[in-house]
Order: structure tokens, then C-alpha cells, then sequence
């Protein structure tokens, strides 16, 4: 029996009791990912990504390890719900225009202690000022710089269009803006290299453009490793008291940390370890959360059809944003059809094994976006299933 083979059949006699569609985590694959990114890390601590997980018992469960210190978190709104249920060091990673929160945040000393929000525009300081609604709290502030690699004198860029701060000097401004405001307190900088830590660079069956992506990231690593140390110089000439500088992602760990300016990793997606993450030379992980939908139908020789499955990530749309069928090992789309918001036809001589009411077991391309679509996941230790927890939306949580 293959490993895969052998986690399929774990996999199914732990959630024999239970219909599916079905989403479940390995805990054991879980806690050996958490500890890979530990041991990446190099001694810095990793600040958890919420996105990539979006289950506040996981949370809790990577913040109770060794390496792991805050969370990274996406809206304003879940920043607070975070705040407001005992997490202590929330930094919200995108700029928000959530006035009622920013109302909130600057009216209670709990959550203005706990959250600290992203800026990279000073009208941005100006909506938050404008929300106070009578505040008084101090909002701690971090500043995001701009990582993309520029070629050819800035007529080629590489790199997620996020921050419009590139330069020391731009962040520098900003970092005096807040300052001499009455009301901000300037704690961090944050920069993430997703041109780096979010692109594989061993795209399986296309050597020539993994040896492309494989240049460009090393240069964008040393462009960036340069810039960033010149972006901390000068900022923590304005905010000598600089709490902390963010970077990298599952992509990058090793290398983000090794810069001696970065103080902090940020990483989400190496603890679920999804499907666009397979194809690195930097690390290898073990998929750790998985679905399964129900054979519904066999409609001739080597066709099965599961209901729904139909789970597009985001991004540009491809191929790369679909769901894989994993387990059974074998199986594949059919082209006309690809997964069905309804039903999937799966094609492949393991669908004769299949009878009506088997699991197929999928793995989805990205991480967290997986638990907006079921309300709890199953925690599996070995071949049982030893807890059930909701995800944000089980817990009534749409944030995006």
C-alpha cells in the first residue's frame, strides 16, 4: 500500500460515521508542517496568517507551539472579533476603510492594545481620524513596503501591485506623518515578497520557465534583502522604538529570515500545505486539510460522478485555482466538464472501485479559502476522528 493509498484508508474509516461532503485535517501532517516552518524560521518567530486558516481552535493550536508568536489577519473586523476573544497580538495586513471599526478600535483599550493596523497613505490616517467618533485610544500603526522587483529601468514588474511606498525616503515621510499625529503610535514595518514566497519554482512538465522563476526569485531576493535593510535604517531613524519588521511567507521562510533587518515571519499556508504549494525546491510539506465529496453516480466504464466540488481559489483564473481529486489515487477531470458547482464527473480506472456513497478526496489549490465553504472540520488523529471544529463561517464569520 502506498502512503497515499494508507491515508485514504485512514482518512475513510475515521469518517465512516459521517456523510459527506466532508472537510478534515490531519492534525498529525498539521503539527509536522507547523514545525518544518519553526525550523525554517531559524530562531524568529512566525506570525501565523489567518487567511490560510480561518479556524480559530487551529489558531490556537500553532499560537500554543514553540516558534509561533501573533496572528496575521485580513479585515478590520475579524482583527477585532481576534482581539475580542483573547488574541493579544493582531496585525491586520491590508489597509481597511472600516469606519465603525476604526470607531471601535479607537474607543476601547483592549482592542486598540491588541491590533495594530497597516497604512501606506496618509489618507488613510485621515479616514481613521475622521471614524474616531470620539476615540481616544492610541492605534498602532504599521507601515507596508512595496517588494516588487523592477527590470529595465522600471519598464518590467514582478511582484504583486500592493504598497505604493518603494523607496526609504517615501517611508521615512510616512513614518514622520505618524508620528507627529497626535493619537498613532508608528510599531512596525511590513513587507511581503509574494513574487517570492508565493510562486512555485518547480512547475512539474516545464523545466525552462522553473529556471526562469527560479533567476528571478534569487535576484528579487537580494534586490529586496538590500532595500528592505536601507527601508528599516531610515524609519527607525523617525520610530527608534520600532517594535517589529514583518516579511516573507510559506514560500520564503528560510531565506526572509536570514536577513538580519526582518524580526518576524509571516506564514499561513505551509501549516494546510494546499495544492499550489507542491511545486518548490525550498521545502516540501505534507497536505494536511482535505475534502471529500460523494459518489452519487457511475455512469459507464471508468466515470464516477460526486456531488459538487466545484471550489475555485482565487487569482487569476487557471487551472492551477481548481481542486485536485487526490484519493483515490488516478482520477482526473473530465475537460468538458471540470469540477461542477453541482457535480464533477471523474474519470480514471479507479472510478470502477467506486460504489455509490465512496468519498473522493480533494485537495484545494489554496489554503483558508477552503473553510468558507464548510461550516466545521474535522480534526483526525491516526484513523479517528478526536474533535470537531467550526471554521469562521461555522462560527457565523464572513469577512470577505
Amino acid at each position: 500500500m502506498t502512503p497515499r493509498a494508507a491515508d485514504r484508508a485512514r482518512y475513510d474509516r475515521a469518517t465512516a460515521h459521517l456523510d459527506a461532503p466532508v472537510a478534515v485535517v490531519d492534525l498529525e501532517a498539521f503539527d509536522a508542517n507547523a514545525a518544518d516552518l519553526v525550523r525554517r524560521a531559524g530562531g524568529k518567530p512566525v506570525r501565523v496568517a489567518s487567511k490560510s486558516v480561518r479556524c480559530r481552535a487551529l489558531l490556537e493550536r500553532v499560537l500554543a507551539r514553540e516558534g509561533f508568536a501573533g496572528v496575521m489577519s485580513y479585515t478590520l473586523d475579524e482583527s477585532l472579533w481576534l482581539a475580542r476573544a483573547g488574541f493579544d497580538d493582531v496585525l491586520l495586513a491590508y489597509p481597511s476603510a472600516d469606519r465603525s471599526g476604526f470607531g471601535e478600535l479607537a474607543r476601547d483599550p483592549k482592542l486598540a492594545a491588541a491590533v495594530t493596523v497597516m497604512v501606506d497613505d496618509v489618507a488613510q490616517l485621515d479616514l481613521i481620524d475622521a471614524a474616531r467618533a470620539g476615540g481616544t485610544e492610541e492605534v498602532r500603526v504599521c507601515l507596508e513596503l512595496d517588494t516588487a522587483l523592477r527590470l529595465l529601468g522600471g519598464r518590467i514588474r514582478v511582484g504583486a501591485l500592493r504598497s505604493p511606498l518603494r523607496e526609504p525616503a517615501q517611508l521615512a515621510e510616512l513614518a514622520r506623518s505618524v508620528v507627529r499625529r497626535p493619537g498613532f503610535r508608528l510599531v512596525g514595518i511590513m513587507a511581503y515578497e509574494g513574487h517570492v514566497a508565493g510562486v512555485g519554482d518547480a512547475v512539474a512538465g516545464r523545466p525552462l520557465r522553473s529556471r526562469a522563476i527560479r533567476l528571478m526569485q534569487a535576484a528579487a531576493r537580494r534586490e529586496l534583502a538590500e532595500r528592505r535593510a536601507a527601508v528599516v535604517r531610515a524609519v527607525r531613524a523617525v520610530a527608534p522604538d520600532l517594535e517589529f519588521v514583518n516579511g516573507g511567507g510559506t514560500g520564503s521562510v528560510q531565506h526572509t529570515a536570514a536577513e538580519d533587518a526582518v524580526t518576524e515571519i509571516a506564514a499561513g499556508s505551509g501549516l494546510f500545505v494546499p495544492r499550489l504549494f507542491d511545486n518548490y525546491t525550498s521545502f516540501s510539506g505534507r497536505p494536511a486539510a482535505l475534502f471529500a465529496q460523494p459518489v452519487v453516480r457511475r455512469p459507464g466504464v471508468g466515470v464516477v460522478t460526486v456531488l459538487g466540488g466545484g471550489y475555485p481559489a482565487s487569482g487569476a483564473a487557471g487551472r492551477d485555482r481548481l481542486p485536485v481529486p487526490y484519493l483515490p489515487e488516478g482520477l482526473r477531470y473530465d475537460p468538458q466538464e471540470g469540477p461542477g458547482e453541482v457535480q464533477t464527473p471523474l474519470l480514471g480506472s479507479p472510478a470502477d472501485d467506486l460504489r455509490i456513497g465512496d468519498k473522493v478526496w480533494f485537495r484545494h489549490a489554496k489554503a483558508g479559502e477552503l473553510c468558507e465553504r464548510f461550516d466545521s472540520l474535522q480534526l483526525i488523529e491516526g484513523d479517528r476522528v478526536t474533535a470537531t471544529v467550526p471554521t469562521y463561517r461555522g462560527e457565523g464569520r464572513t469577512f470577505l
